[in-house]
């Protein structure tokens, strides 16, 4: 008997798959979210996480994101 299971595929390059990876490792095990890995691109995870997983993407790129300080000339 074939089961089916909900979820949401992610398709990435391998730095922001390793990032999920290890989000989701730093999870308690009730709050773990990845349902498969599929390979080094790709993430079955469950489909309520993807806001969080987004908003966590976007601090990571926010605070590794240089702006150069007001007030400082070339």
């Amino acid at each position: 008997m074939v089961e089916a299971i909900k979820g949401l595929l992610i398709t990435c390059d391998i730095p922001m798959a390793q990032f999920i990876i290890n989000l989701n490792n730093t999870m308690p095990n009730a709050q773990k979210f990845i349902l498969e890995i599929l390979d080094d691109t790709h993430l079955f995870v469950q489909p309520h996480m993807a806001d969080t997983i987004q908003y966590r993407l976007q601090e990571f790129r926010d605070s590794n994101t240089f702006e150069k300080p007001l007030g400082v000339r070339n």
